[in-house]
This record gives structure tokens, sequence and C-alpha cells, in this order.
């Protein structure tokens, strides 16, 4: 029975937990959010939670700091009001983006938002494709990362030809490429890009690997202005490659991202709904397949005491159908 679940949702994560609910066929817990005229944030829960475990959904996106700032009230306001145990369920966390003082004077950004989460009274996160997974060490409470590539690559599997290659944009991004590679298997190519600043421009310089007449997919985390994967396209039509896919855990696109992917090379970007981005309605290449289902699944097993090892390499029928139904 999933009827015990209590799912609830701060205000950038209302959509995602009610696909959850959708899942588990239980109704989404009442919450109230008011922003009022000077900035503040105020959170209440509107039912009973005393001794219950409770999963609070709300993804650190579009507009972090206030996400951030909203979710620690919500972990305050569900441990004042005598719930059990509370789960964070932050489905992209846009601060794991810094996971390291690589320069004098820096914060290290990912390791205050984990200790004040904690602090605040989550007993569990629950997220997906970090930029660092090293992050999950910032936390003294457990931490379950999902990932979304056996999703992403069973999707993918419906889409590829005799010659596909899978593409890194870079270095970095070769682990998580060749795992994609593997489970598509197919070949690997690597981009050699570097980036001179902290601004959203990448320059490519090469493409490691044998790319002519193949279709490619290009592989990453997440992207803020497409510059890096347009730029890989660029180059991938240089080198011969024939239709290009790009594929992203997490779509936290610009307007001025979304026009690049528009007019770029690239005929189709496949994606999660991790983050709430009504932007990507305007694009015509955008695909985005719901993790919610996912999450929802993984809350099922967690919440009855039940293994979710399984989930790190396949994705069963009922949350793959779920997923594209989106």
């Amino acid at each position: 029975m999933n009827s015990d679940i209590k799912i609830f949702a701060g205000s950038s994560g209302k959509e995602f937990a009610g696909r959850m609910c959708n899942y588990l066929g239980i109704d989404l817990g009442k919450t109230e959010v008011i922003g009022f005229s000077e900035g503040n944030t105020y959170v209440r829960i509107e039912e009973h939670v005393r001794d219950e475990e409770v999963y609070l959904v709300l993804p650190i996106g579009l507009n972090p700091n206030n996400e951030f700032v909203e979710l620690l009230f919500w972990m305050d306001a569900f441990k004042r009001s005598g719930a059990r145990y509370v789960t964070a369920i932050v489905p992209y966390f846009s601060y794991a983006k810094g996971d390291k003082k690589d320069e004098s004077r820096v914060s290290i950004r990912a390791r205050v938002c984990a200790e004040c989460i904690e602090i605040a009274g989550a007993d569990r996160v629950i997220t997906m494709d970090l930029h660092a997974a090293q992050i999950q060490g910032f936390f003294k409470k457990p931490v379950d990362h999902l990932i979304a590539m056996p999703l992403l690559t069973r999707y993918l599997k419906s889409l590829l030809t005799d010659k596909t290659v899978v593409v890194s944009p870079d270095a970095g991004f070769v682990k998580n490429a060749r795992k994609f590679a593997e489970k598509l298997n197919v070949g690997l190519a690597i981009g050699d890009k570097t980036r001179s600043g902290h601004d959203e421009n990448a320059e490519m310089m090469e493409i490691i690997g044998n790319v002519s007449g193949m279709d490619a997919i290009i592989v990453d985390d997440f992207s803020l202005s497409a510059g890096t994967v347009v730029e890989v396209s660029k180059l991938l039509k240089k080198k011969g490659a024939n239709k290009i896919i790009a594929c992203l855990s997490h779509i936290p696109l610009s307007e001025k991202g979304i026009e690049a992917i528009e007019k770029s090379d690239i005929s189709l970007l496949i994606s999660t709904d991790s983050i709430n981005n009504e932007r990507i309605k305007k694009s015509t290449k955008i695909k985005v397949l719901s993790v919610a289902p996912l999450f929802a699944e993984v809350v099922k097993r967690m919440h009855h005491r039940n293994s979710i090892g399984d989930l790190f390499d396949y994705i069963p029928d009922d949350v793959f159908n779920a997923a594209i139904s989106y």
C-alpha cells in the first residue's frame, strides 16, 4: 500500500511532485507558500505530520537562492511540526557546480549548502546526477544519488543506427560518457574543450575519435547557454558527422540557450523534467522524459524498506512507460 506515503512540494516542485503522486496513486500533501513584497518567504504545512515520515520535493534550479532558502524553511517546518523523518528530494541541485576551491578566496558553495540542509532538519537527501559525485561526501546524512542514464539510454536505443558514436564534450565527462557508450554498445569520441573564465562560453579545439559518417550522441549533465553542445555539434559537422543528438540529465537552459539549440546542427535534444523550465516549451527540438516516476519508485521502495540498487542499472517497464508519456 502506498497510501501511507506523504509527499509534499515546495514552490518549484509542485508539478514534479504531482507526477510522483500520480505514479504512486496518492494525493499530494497540502502546503502553502507566500512570497512577501520585500522578498521574504513564508511556508506552512496544512495537514498533520506528527510522527510521520515525509518527503519534500523542491529542485534547486532556475531560482536557486530563493529555492535553497525555501528548502531550509521547509526542513525546519517539518521538524518543528513533529515529523519523525524528513527526506529532501532535490531532483536538480544547482549549487553542485561549487564543489571545490580551485582559486583563492572563494567559497565551496556545495559544502555550505549541504551543511545548511542538514542543520535545518533533513534526515536524508535524494537527488540525481550531481555535477560532481563527491558532493555526496559533503553530507553527513545519507544521500541517494540517482542517475538518469538507464532511462536516457533505454530511450536512445530506439533512435540508434548501425553507425552511432557517443561524444563526451570534454575530458571531465569521459567516465560517464563511456558508461553511455557501453550501455548503447557503440563507440566513444571525446571533445577537447577549453574555458578561459567563469562565463558560459567554451571553445572546442578538436574531436578525438572517428565521427565521419556517424550519427553522434553528445552527452553531458546539464547546459545553461547550450554553448558547449552547440560548439561540439559544429565541430562534429566539420568532421563529417551525420545526425546529431544531444542528451542532458538536466535542462536549465536560458532563452538564448534554447535559441542556440534551435539554430544549431542538433536535430534533437533529450533531457528530463528535473527542473520545471517553462522556456523549453518554445523549442521544437527538445524531448523531455519524466524522472518523477523513478523518484516515486525510489520513495516507494525506501518507505517500505526495500532495495533500490537495481534502479541504477535498469528501469522497470512501468517506470519507463510513465516516463515517456510525459
